[in-house]
């Protein structure tokens, strides 16, 4: 006799979920569970919110954030900005962390990830060659890499300098408050107030 399972709409979501970051095969059982037994007019507005993310949202050409399709980059657009210093990060969601300090002016590029061979990640697959090509564009005079001090973000950053070095513009790496071996996602915005202000050359 095969063993009892749940019906197959209900197993496929439980996969779904569990795709997801963060969530486990029981955490995505328990929140496809809730969703079926106390809250199941939410799953609509739930999907519905989820396609017109995918219908409006897109990455900005230049810096790489979040942008409504069609408008204007609010961080890239803005005359406020300066464009002599250039802010890398690995992740979007970085930049909102980096603004809510409010230690930083200037531009930032989103790298889409970090460099991991081991998880066939190369230069091609990140946002490199279009940092160089701001930093030429802009003519920017500082590059901070606001990268994680994993070893994958220390590789991304080694990588990142040696390709701009010859560019003649100043690197820089966040220093004080940063934990080894962590990323941004885990700092809060005094540590990253103070990293931001403790900067030394890379």
């Amino acid at each position: 006799m095969p063993a009892l399972d749940y019906p197959a709409p209900i197993q496929r979501l439980i996969s779904q979920l569990k795709a997801l970051p963060g969530l486990g095969p029981r955490s995505a059982e328990r929140l496809a569970l809730w969703l079926m037994q106390h809250d199941l007019d939410r799953a609509e507005p739930l999907a519905q919110s989820l396609l017109r993310l995918r219908q409006t949202v897109e990455a900005c050409s230049q810096c790489g954030f979040f942008i409504e399709k069609e408008s204007d980059c609010l961080l890239c657009a803005n005359p406020k900005r300066n464009s002599l210093l250039i802010c890398v990060v690995e992740q979007a969601a970085d930049v909102l962390r980096l603004e809510r300090s409010g230690a930083f002016q200037g531009m930032y590029h989103v790298l889409g990830g970090k460099l991991s061979p081991l998880d066939n990640v190369t230069p091609e697959d990140l946002r490199i060659e279009s940092l160089f090509h701001r930093v030429r564009d802009l003519r920017a005079e500082e590059v901070i890499l606001a990268l994680g001090s994993d070893v994958e973000g220390e590789t991304t950053a080694n990588y990142i300098a040696d390709l701009l070095r010859p560019a003649g513009v100043s690197i820089t790496r966040l220093a004080q408050g940063m934990p080894a071996g962590g990323g941004l996602d885990h700092v809060d915005e005094l540590t990253l107030y103070q990293a931001l202000q403790g900067r030394r050359q890379w």
